[in-house]
């Protein structure tokens, strides 16, 4: 009997254009133009000048360097889209890019790259979504992304699949949160676990392999990465429940749970006619205990200006004050001389976070980032929930995540929600609410992904003509997709 581990690479390694709904492949065209902004704004950035400084530039004669650059550039602004399960682009998008470039293939074989290496980092990621790791800190899921995306590129058959991935989750990755929070390590998130998926790779390619039960062992994978190992996600429904279709796009940098916060902010700033700091005497920010949880973690290392970025991008007021004053959260209002501007911080110092329990409950209801695990376990999920929450809560989330498990994903959310109240020093007090995000898994991102995505690009320097291109990326021959690709990082 196979493995989860065969089942997937035997259904990925047969992965094909025409296997791909037309609806699975326009979110693919979505990310990929996504990631290429976060890509750019990674490179742009003061501290990606110095990766490519160490690392070279994103492309590169060798396309295992590629892969790792492409994939550093593109994380540690918080600028990467998410699904269920993961923060996939860093290396299911981005390993793809560097070797249909170097490969020269086709604009419809880059798609069905990165759907395939899609499936399978979100399917592992998810098998691993009730344990310790979550979000950005959960690595292996670039061992996943890395592996499948190169592997698909290359046509390589499933027997090298199994061999590869099995040898890249032997030895996986994992952060520690005090480097990860509070220094420069943060870069290296994604480009370090790429790196070991494209010697695991190598070495299957030189006729070495890992156990391929290495997920579902007592003494594997899941065993020593989730406290409710859940192998059964790893191959269910293959080819029917897409993750791709759950994916969620980054429209400004900070995570997770920030962005319903910082978009009722922009809000906000329009209904105010751009607040001065005078103005505000108070700020509220009522949210689920997900965003309270990260909020928590980053605020014993946001001090002021001098915040090491790793922890900014999680912090709730700063984002929320910078907002509420400018219309907006940009790169540029990470690093200086915009952060270092004491209005900004004069407000931060007014924000104040509160539980709100609808939200928990909507975000447990919703399928990302971790309502569609608690379905899966049932009842075998309360033990974590009760550590990740405590009693009380754990029984608001069980019940809020109960219930069917709907077939796909078509109709998929992530409600990672906020009301923003601001207390006026003039006594007037203005309020504003958002369930799911601007760019968040829901129907408004189903139906306007490609105007987003295109939006999100230019916002980063991208060429106008480029981003039109974007929805013709499936029908591109190999030159004009390398063409494209390198007028994209230009």
């Amino acid at each position: 009997m196979p493995t989860v581990l065969e089942d997937l690479c035997d259904w990925a390694a047969g992965l094909r254009a025409e296997d791909v709904p037309e609806r699975v492949r326009a979110l693919a065209g979505s990310q990929l133009l996504s990631q290429l902004a976060s890509i750019r704004a990674g490179a742009a950035h003061p501290l990606g000048r110095r990766m490519t400084d160490a690392f070279g530039p994103p492309f590169q004669p060798d396309a295992r360097n590629s892969a790792c650059v492409l994939a550093g550039l593109g994380s540690w602004l918080n600028l990467d889209d998410t699904a269920y399960a993961g923060h996939l682009s860093n290396s299911t998008a981005a390993v793809p890019v560097a070797f249909a470039y170097a490969l020269g293939l086709s604009g419809a074989a880059l798609l069905t790259a990165v759907v395939a290496a899609n499936e399978c980092a979100a399917r592992i990621t998810a098998a691993a979504t009730l344990g310790p790791l979550r979000g950005h800190s959960a690595v292996h899921t670039h061992l996943a992304g890395a592996v499948a995306g190169r592997l698909h590129c290359e046509g390589a058959d499933r027997t090298l699949w199994t061999a590869a991935l099995s040898m890249a989750f032997s030895m996986p990755n994992r952060p520690l949160m005090r480097a990860f929070l509070a220094s420069d390590g943060r870069l290296l998130n994604s480009l370090t676990p790429v790196r070991t998926a494209m010697d695991a790779c190598d070495a299957a390619r030189a006729g070495l392999s890992g156990p391929a039960d290495v997920m579902e062992h007592p003494d594997g994978f899941l065993a020593h990465f989730a406290a409710v190992p859940l192998p059964t996600a790893v191959n269910a429904a293959l080819g029917t429940r897409w993750h791709t279709e759950t994916l969620s796009f980054k429209m400004h940098p900070g995570g997770p749970g920030i962005d319903a916060a910082v978009d009722c902010a922009a809000d906000l700033h329009h209904e105010l006619g751009s607040p001065r700091p005078d103005d505000i005497a108070e700020v509220v920010v009522e949210t689920s205990l997900y965003t309270l949880l990260a909020a928590r973690t980053a605020e014993r290392y946001v001090t002021g200006p001098d915040a090491p970025l790793g922890a900014l991008v999680l912090h709730t007021p700063y984002p929320v004050a910078t907002a509420l004053l400018t219309g907006g959260l940009t790169v540029a209002d990470l690093t200086g001389p915009r952060v270092a501007e004491r209005a900004r911080w004069q407000v931060a110092q007014r924000v104040r976070l509160v539980h709100d329990e609808g939200f928990t409950r909507a975000l447990f209801a919703s399928q990302a980032p971790f309502g569609e695990a608690v379905r899966h376990a049932g009842e075998a999920a309360v033990p974590w929930l009760r550590d990740f929450a405590g009693p009380r809560l754990a029984a608001v989330a069980a019940e809020a995540a109960a219930g069917h498990r709907a077939p796909d994903f078509s109709g998929a959310t992530k409600a990672t929600g906020a009301r923003v109240t601001v207390r006026l020093a003039d006594g007037r007090v203005r309020s504003a609410e958002r369930l799911i995000p601007l760019g968040g898994a829901g129907p408004h991102t189903r139906a306007h992904h490609a105007e987003l995505t295109r939006e999100k690009f230019i916002a980063h320097g991208g060429d106008k003509d480029v981003a039109a291109a974007a929805g013709e990326v499936a029908d591109m021959t190999p030159g004009r997709l390398r063409e494209w690709l390198g007028a994209a990082l230009r």
